[in-house]
């Protein structure tokens, strides 16, 4: 004869399964308040997407209120244009469609990421990295999506500058001129004049001089720094078809392509894309 204290309820659910259940979602809102308090959500990143569990994961983002369809894509739209014009992520975005469906396509010369309008996302490569999180964000109803400016533009190869940092630099110079000659005038004074028999004068010179060596190094270091940088972008601009619209090779291809849709300019104002 069965136990009747394991004998379902009414609605089938026996006592011990509705006790298991408020465990669990006791467990779970505890877990949720937890990661709330753990990530700042406000500027969530891939690096802290790497760090999730699936258990922190499940619990920060609840299936039954993610955002899908037409919507998310607007909203990563936005939200990546976004990135995109405060150089946050460097891509290419374009709306294409797939059998008659809308994705939207991120791309630069180091990968790429498909996002479909159930809020999945395929891809390779640092441009995959950026996306996802973007994603799981805009899928999340509590979160404001940025406001991208109205024209979202990459710059020309040419018009990327060797570096913002000139001023800066000067002042270093003019402050490490001024160390060099400190010191030369400390280790001079003590070798004509007499009344200069102290060690400490060669010292604090010999000192002042280093001081102002490094800093020219350092300068030397910064403009050979931003000229690398400077020419690394610009290759980087030419390589995901800033000037001639073409896409790198590995970027998938799609039956929409021929009414595809730039998301951001190219120097001049046009959009990127070229037509497939």
């Amino acid at each position: 004869m069965a136990d009747s204290s394991s004998a379902p309820d009414d609605d089938g659910a026996s006592p011990e399964a509705g006790a298991d259940d408020a465990v669990s979602e006791d467990e779970l809102e505890t877990l949720r308040r937890e990661v709330e308090e753990k990530y700042d959500f406000d500027n969530f990143g891939p690096a802290d997407m790497a760090k999730m569990s699936v258990d922190e994961w499940e619990a920060a983002f609840d299936p039954d209120s993610w955002i899908v369809g037409e919507e998310l894509l607007d909203r990563v739209e936005e939200e990546l244009r976004y990135r995109v014009a405060i150089r946050e992520v460097f891509a290419v975005l374009e709306r294409v469609t797939e059998n008659g469906e809308p994705r939207i396509l991120a791309y630069s010369d180091e990968g790429y990421a498909v996002v479909y309008p159930d809020g999945s996302v395929e891809g390779e490569g640092t441009v995959l990295r950026d996306v996802k999180p973007t994603v799981a964000l805009c899928s999340m109803d509590d979160f404001e999506v940025n406001q991208a400016p109205a024209n979202v533009r990459l710059p020309a190869p040419d018009e990327v500058s060797q570096g913002s940092g000139d001023f800066g630099n000067r002042m270093l110079q003019v402050v490490a001129f001024g160390q060099l000659l400190g010191g030369i005038a400390l280790i001079g004074a003590w070798i004509i004049s007499p009344n200069v028999q102290t060690i400490v004068a060669p010292v604090v010179g010999a000192g002042f001089i280093l001081i102002g060596l490094f800093l020219f190094v350092t300068v030397a270091n910064a403009r050979l720094s931003d000229r690398f940088r400077s020419e690394e972008y610009r290759d980087r601009l030419r390589a995901i078809g800033l000037e001639d619209g073409e896409r790198p090779a590995f970027v998938p291809s799609f039956d929409g392509d021929t009414d595809r849709e730039a998301l951001v300019e190219g120097p001049e104002g046009e959009p990127l894309s070229s037509e497939g």
